[in-house]
């Protein structure tokens, strides 16, 4: 389609933007340091501000001198080992402070930060080694045997453990939920390597290979930059109402850090800003709110299913979490509705606000709410109110044809960023059908309303919502693929009133072979939240050009869902 129609429509929708754009939000972004790299960031407050305090972890205080030391300690380390400019590094960890020494470390060297989800089983770890093509693998002790049945064959050179508590100093006095004696750990040695000289960061060199699901096959890795790091630190930043550089906020992050958005909340905007982070391995409400009030906490991002248990706790305390200035709330299973924010805003003095639209492949945090919550104004419009796209960001909603619709109507959410991925990990043929005309088409459905704000209106039409978790039919059903037993497969999500939805997997099978073999089968190779619910079915009903009716099977699910609510 011709870009004029579409740039046409996007000064239309800058118009509405503007007339409404809050006070409290900059329209530019101004950085401290010059070179938009994550390692001179960290050296500026290491020099800066050294003995402020950087991530707190049950107890255990990391300073800004100590963050910098360590992560040059573990390019050293990394360096040593023979890693070059551009090698990935995977970092297979739970939330710990060593996951964030390792992702800055692993820039410092040049090379490349692959986030590895923790809850991989063997099959998944495999193929994201394989893919990535990871040469040094950070572990954590717990894995060890699972890193070791899927070694051989892989690119892995070098292996190295550190338990989650290998960091702490002193028994917690906060409910901690991992082991605080490591089974094997390498961490003393990685500490105690030559610190490597310092070197100037390319922002635009491949610096992550962040994994995401699809519509097809297994995941994808895409492409980051610290340039596109470090403007999302920043628009996040500013879409909070604080200027970049103020060190002043403390964040509370339970959010994995493998994932992109506890990446960007739990590790890129507290580093950028000079920031202390909080950081915990999971949520637990206990916690939560020891950790609020120790370190006078002023932001966090929950989901309301968090917060609406913290309320409903006859315990619960609204003081001890005064501090919070900036609460924010992501609709996954319950919804952000006037009643829980009263709730909240009567038991704590804060306001709670949607967090943001946002995915792996824009490095998420796409818009802003700030601005729009006096009198409940985003929330009686239509869910989720997304808000308006952080500064040098653009939203559209376009039709099949890629073509602008009318303010008002639905359609498909493209986004264009300057934190949009490079592309897809040796997959050209997915990022030329993702990424047109500098425009990234997202397969979400939404709508700009009369504000120019983005509404949320369905996810990408593949994609399954399990407690937040992102869970693609077409991976589940290619690892399904792999048990020898399995003839044919397809997955559909049903509705689910505690986690939102789950995965379904209707299967045809070798004779004798049971749905209890199959899931346990499952829970050994994929992550726990992937792992469907299997029926056994003798052929799946397809179409006349050979494809499996979809529909029929949405629906049988669905049935599964109402029998077990009427039950």
């Amino acid at each position: 389609m011709p870009l004029s129609r579409r740039e046409t429509a996007l000064a239309d929708v800058r118009r509405l933007q503007a007339a409404q754009w809050p006070d409290e939000v900059p329209r530019t972004v101004v950085d401290v340091v010059e070179v938009p790299g994550l390692p001179e960031h960290l050296r500026h407050w290491a020099a800066t501000r050294p003995e402020a305090v950087a991530v707190s972890f049950y107890g255990r205080d990391i300073t800004y001198a100590e963050y910098d030391e360590l992560s040059d300690r573990f390019a050293g380390w990394l360096l040593e080992r023979g890693v070059a400019a551009g090698d990935r590094v995977g970092v297979f960890l739970g939330n710990c402070p060593q996951f964030l020494i390792a992702m800055v470390g692993i820039l410092k060297a040049g090379a490349v930060h692959v986030p590895i989800n923790p809850m991989f089983r063997g099959h998944e770890l495999r193929y994201e080694l394989e893919d990535a093509g990871v040469a040094v693998l950070l572990a954590q002790d717990s894995f060890a045997d699972l890193v070791a049945s899927v070694r051989a064959g892989t690119p892995l050179q070098h292996v190295a453990f550190t338990g989650l508590a290998d960091m702490l100093e002193d028994e917690p006095d906060v409910p901690v939920p991992f082991e605080l004696t490591a089974a094997r750990s390498d961490w003393a040695e990685i500490t105690a390597a030559e610190r490597a000289a310092a070197r100037p960061s390319d922002p635009d060199a491949l610096a992550a290979l962040n994994y995401t699901g699809g519509t097809t096959g297994m995941p994808k890795g895409c492409e980051h930059t610290q340039r596109h790091m470090v403007y999302t630190a920043a628009t996040a930043t500013i879409a909070a109402g604080t200027p970049v550089g103020d060190p002043g906020m403390v964040s509370l992050n339970f959010l994995p850090v493998f994932w992109i958005a506890g990446e960007d909340f739990g590790i890129l905007k507290p580093l950028l800003n000079g920031q202390q982070v909080v950081l915990m391995t999971r949520w637990d409400a206990t916690a939560a709110v020891a950790l609020v009030e120790r370190h006078g906490v002023t932001e966090v991002v929950a989901t309301v299913d968090n917060y609406v248990e913290l309320l409903d706790r006859p315990d619960f305390d609204g003081t001890r979490v005064s501090s919070l200035r900036n609460a924010l709330a992501v609709s996954f299973v319950l919804k952000l509705t006037p009643d829980v924010r009263a709730r909240w805003r009567e038991a704590t003095g804060s306001v709670l606000r949607e967090a943001s639209y946002g995915m792996t492949e824009t490095h998420t945090a796409d818009t802003f709410t700030l601005g729009f919550q006096d009198g409940d104004r985003d929330l009686h419009a239509d869910p989720v109110f997304c808000g308006l796209p952080v500064p040098g960001t653009d939203v559209l909603i376009v039709d099949e044809s890629g073509a602008p619709v009318p303010v008002g109507s639905p359609g498909e959410i493209i986004v264009r960023s300057p934190s949009i991925l490079t592309g897809y990990y040796g997959r050209p043929d997915a990022t030329a059908e993702t990424i047109r005309d500098g425009w990234l088409h997202t397969g979400d459905v939404g709508r700009l309303d009369e504000w120019g704000a983005l509404h949320y209106l369905a996810r990408a039409k593949e994609m399954i919502k399990t407690n937040g978790m992102s869970v693609f039919p077409s991976e589940v059903e290619a690892l399904l693929r792999l048990h020898p037993a399995i003839r044919s497969v397809s997955v559909v999500p049903r509705p689910d009133s505690r986690r939102g939805q789950v995965a379904v997997a209707f299967v045809v099978v070798d004779d004798g072979v049971t749905g209890e073999e199959l899931r346990g089968w499952a829970v050994e190779n994929m992550a726990g939240y992937k792992v469907p619910e299997f029926v056994l079915v003798e052929q799946l009903p397809m179409t006349a050009t050979g494809k499996v009716r979809k529909g029929e099977l949405l629906e049988r699910a669905a049935e599964v869902s109402r029998a077990r609510d009427s039950a």
